[in-house]
Order: C-alpha cells, then sequence, then structure tokens
C-alpha cells in the first residue's frame, strides 16, 4: 500500500508543476503494477483546496473522475484528529502541518512504509518516498 500525498495529486494535475512528468510517470506505474493506493480526507481537504485555488474546477473534475477512483480514502475521525494535532504539538515544528502528520499516522496505522510525494517531510519522518529524487 501507497499513500498518496497532496503534492502527488497537484503534480499529476498540474501541467506546469515542475514534477509533472515525474508525477505521470510514477502514476502510470503504480496503476500499471496494481499497488493499493490510499490518501486520508485531511490530505483530500488540502488537495481539493490547493488544485481549486492554482488550476481550477476543472483539475477538480480530473481528480474525482479519473483519479480518486483508484485510491482508498482514510477517514479523520475525532480520535485520529486528537491524535495528529497531538502530533503536531509534540513534533513542535511549524512547517509540520496538521495534514502531514495526519499522513504520517495514516501511514503507521496501515503499516504503510512508501509515499507518493514530492513532501521532503516523509523522507524527514523515515518513509519511502516515490518517485526517488
Amino acid at each position: 500500500m501507497i499513500l498518496i500525498d497532496t503534492s502527488a495529486f497537484l503534480a499529476l494535475l498540474d501541467k506546469a508543476d515542475i514534477f509533472h512528468e515525474k508525477a505521470i510517470d510514477t502514476w502510470i506505474s503504480l496503476l500499471t503494477a496494481n499497488e493499493d493506493l490510499i490518501t486520508n480526507s485531511y490530505v483530500l481537504v488540502e488537495s481539493v483546496a490547493v488544485i481549486q485555488n492554482r488550476i481550477g474546477l476543472d483539475a477538480i473534475r480530473e481528480l474525482n473522475e479519473n483519479i480518486l477512483p483508484h485510491i482508498e480514502i482514510d477517514w479523520i475521525d475525532e480520535k485520529k484528529h486528537i491524535l495528529s494535532l497531538e502530533r503536531v504539538l509534540t513534533a513542535n515544528r511549524r512547517q509540520l502541518s496538521l495534514v502531514d502528520n495526519s499522513a504520517f499516522n495514516t501511514m503507521q496505522n496501515f503499516g504503510i512504509t512508501e509515499a507518493f510525494t514530492f513532501d521532503n517531510h516523509f523522507a524527514e519522518e523515515g518513509f519511502t518516498v516515490l518517485p526517488t529524487p
């Protein structure tokens, strides 16, 4: 199982993104390999907000119709929210967001070691990042 992060969704959909080609190649590779893919609802909310703001509603339609059907969603409930917020406070790092910490918790809860992301925080937390730099 591989977690999909906001930066990967954005790179997939934004042709102007510097990682767009790498993202497309990685996405095709993951689908071809029939990998189990997951994200969580906080990553999804962040992704929709960023994509809508930067690219527009057509990109949201593309995400909803062609990307999300391939991805399981871990829905963040009150308990998961509290754990993620506690992780933010424990990390004591201004640039490590609630969404990042919720993704790390999802990865730990599912025993996931790999993330499709262009965010270096995942590697800093000891996860394997795809595509490899």
